[in-house]
């Protein structure tokens, strides 16, 4: 069974300015995700099913989505405010999602088979996709056990600015124990460091595993997401900016005894503009894999 790529899409026009506006970073016009869906397609998988919002369709699939509809099975859902369990309503002010937990609720109907979840503004590596669908194509449907790609957390970082990034907690097996946001991430001469609860700066060592949202899961999570949802909601859904976010579902899920996660290694450089001074460093990147023949150029030929 060829797995699914998931691509958590919605904030793609609010946080480009509009579709049009996304910044090209291939020699040919090529954006992040043309990179994405290219080196999903040669691990392997088999659809891709792209969470956007309803007023943003009709530009998405013209600017993006037509890139690749003659070459994978493509499916669109929206990420919709009023997407809310029976009982609940939108509070009064509330205008944005209910963040990336919300976002993989929202294919529920869509995906029946092992999938990954990514960002539609990150580029994993082609040696990322590969290593996940190996893991994902070994699965069955019903099973709870999961996976998320791990970079190093200095393989992470912008030389412009301090990042958040879950930092996980692994053991001897490889498996996730917990993953905890931490904010205030910054590259130092000595090496990385955030910002603690009291304000305190703490070392990371370089080999600190971070989790980028590149995420290997079975339809068994939506029963989980449909569970954990209501409470979410209940206790948080009044702070206008409170979000259900998968590495905290990921924590509590393993926690608990529910699931099991593995943490596949991978030798990749995450690549992403975190701030406009990250994006030369991503253009020059981009442009070596293309010298290396690790990507064609045009990319679609």
């Amino acid at each position: 069974m060829k797995p699914t790529l998931v691509v958590m899409a919605a904030g793609v026009g609010s946080r480009y300015g509009g579709l049009k506006q996304i910044d090209p970073v291939g020699p040919n016009g090529e954006i992040i995700l043309d990179y994405s869906v290219y080196d999903a397609l040669r691990a392997g998988f088999g659809k891709v099913v792209f969470i956007i919002r309803r007023d943003i369709e009709k530009d998405f699939k013209a600017i993006i989505g037509s890139h690749f509809a003659d070459r994978i099975n493509v499916e669109y859902v929206f990420q919709e405010l009023t997407d809310l369990p029976a009982g609940f309503g939108v509070p009064e002010g509330r205008s944005k999602p209910w963040g990336t937990g919300h976002a993989v609720r929202s294919c529920r109907n869509a995906v029946k088979e092992p999938f990954a979840v990514i960002n539609a503004d990150d580029l994993y590596g082609a040696e990322s996709y590969k290593i996940l669908a190996g893991y994902l194509s070994k699965l069955d449907p019903s099973d709870n056990t999961y996976a998320m790609v791990g970079f190093r957390i200095d393989h992470t970082l912008s030389d412009h600015g301090h990042v958040t990034r879950g930092i996980c907690e692994v053991d001897d097996n490889r498996m996730l124990l917990s993953v905890v946001e931490r904010f205030k991430i910054e590259k130092t001469p000595n090496g990385a460091r955030y910002q603690d609860e009291k304000e305190q700066w703490v070392d990371l060592q370089g080999a600190a595993i971070a989790s980028m949202n590149m995420w290997g899961f079975t339809p068994t999570l939506f029963k989980y997401i449909e569970q954990k949802f209501p409470p979410f909601l209940q206790q948080a859904g009044g702070n206008l900016k409170a979000e259900f976010l998968m590495p905290s579902i990921a924590d509590e899920l393993i926690k608990a005894g529910k699931i099991t996660m593995k943490v596949l290694d991978t030798p990749a450089k995450w690549l992403g503009v975190t701030y406009k001074e990250d994006k030369p460093e991503v253009v020059r990147s981009v442009g070596e894999l293309v010298s290396r023949k690790v990507y064609p150029s045009p990319l679609w030929q």
